[in-house]
């Protein structure tokens, strides 16, 4: 079996590549290498033992993604433009990685690698700031009014912000191409991904951009009041998604699925501040901005159509994870 993986430098596509090498599959690897990290993040995965290819070349270039989708058994579509603030300075360019740039991977894939499957890395965003759902404040935290809610795959989609409309145009062209077309392929519309090999900053990877600022003692700007609230899922759990998600395909085929780390891994920014002042022993300065567009007071993935329809849910908590990430930072500081 060959595995393509688009963005297989960045951070979801090493740690993947790392998880997959080790249960010997080969690998190729279509990489641009223009977000910062990628560069050291390669020259990590080149230091593993496993049969690795790379082909340094953007999802923009048609004839690039013809080459990359030859031969192939499973295409793990990674490559995005991935900050709502870029967006938003240059909403032409975003369009055209992420939507024109998967259009490029599924119309390659249908011409030259039909039998293939893929699965395709979405985001929350596209469910905007779903403000249909009755959200209350506490002291630490917003909360849903009923206590028990999460988003489900049903939510109404409501692309807010250009990242919203590119990545959700991109979600609905990979779901149609399985009903138009007969492809093999599936939609992850992901929460908030932590873990080593993020190299975060104030416009996206937040966990990893507040573990690397306060290890290094520099001050944290919070978009908003602090008591927004995420479903944060470390990445291991993520890989081990997309390998049963792919393992069961004659079920998940044609299917999309809100993957995160559902209620019991839900963290407000300023609940998570306080964690890492106890796990660092480091006091974190921190100061407040206005709120960024489309930003979700709370956002918690309903995962359950994932467990039952390939058997998979979060096993590692948020204690466990932002140590491991953590040492992660240690050592690159």
């Amino acid at each position: 079996m060959k595995i393509l993986i688009t963005g297989g430098a960045g951070f979801i596509g090493t740690n993947l590549v790392a998880y997959l090498v080790k249960k010997g599959k080969k690998v190729r690897i279509l990489d641009n290498l223009s977000r910062e990290g990628t560069e050291k993040n390669l020259k990590w995965l080149k230091n593993l033992r496993g049969d690795l290819e790379v082909i340094i070349g953007d999802i923009q270039d048609e004839k690039k993604i013809r080459k990359a989708v030859k031969n192939v058994d499973v295409i793990y579509h990674l490559a995005a433009q991935v900050a709502v603030t870029s967006s938003v300075a240059n909403p032409k360019e975003d369009f055209q990685v992420n939507a024109l740039g998967t259009l490029n991977v599924l119309e390659a894939m249908r011409k030259f690698s039909p039998e293939s499957v893929l699965i395709f890395s979405s985001t929350n965003k596209v469910y905007g700031e779903t403000s249909n759902i009755k959200v209350i404040k506490s002291k630490k935290r917003y909360q849903y009014k009923d206590s028990e809610f999460a988003v489900t795959e049903d939510q109404p989609l409501d692309f807010y912000s250009p990242y919203g409309c590119s990545k959700g145009a991109a979600d609905q062209y990979v779901r149609d191409y399985s009903r138009i077309y007969g492809l093999k392929t599936i939609v992850f519309r992901q929460s908030c991904i932590y873990g080593p090999h993020q190299f975060g900053n104030e416009d996206q990877g937040w966990v990893a951009h507040f573990a690397i600022s306060a290890l290094k003692k520099r001050k944290i700007t919070i978009y908003g009041d602090g008591k927004q609230v995420r479903d944060i899922l470390y990445i291991d759990d993520l890989a081990e998604a997309f390998w049963q998600a792919e393992k069961n395909i004659a079920k998940t085929k044609g299917k999309v699925y809100n993957i995160g780390g559902g209620r019991e891994n839900s963290i407000s920014l300023l609940e998570f501040i306080s964690k890492l002042e106890k796990l660092t022993g480091k006091k974190i300065s921190y100061s407040f901005a206005d709120w960024r567009p489309g930003d979700q007071k709370i956002y918690i993935s309903g995962i359950k159509r994932a467990k039952t329809g390939f058997g998979w849910e979060p096993v590692i908590k948020v204690d466990e994870g932002l140590k491991r990430l953590l040492n992660w930072v240690k050592k690159i500081l």
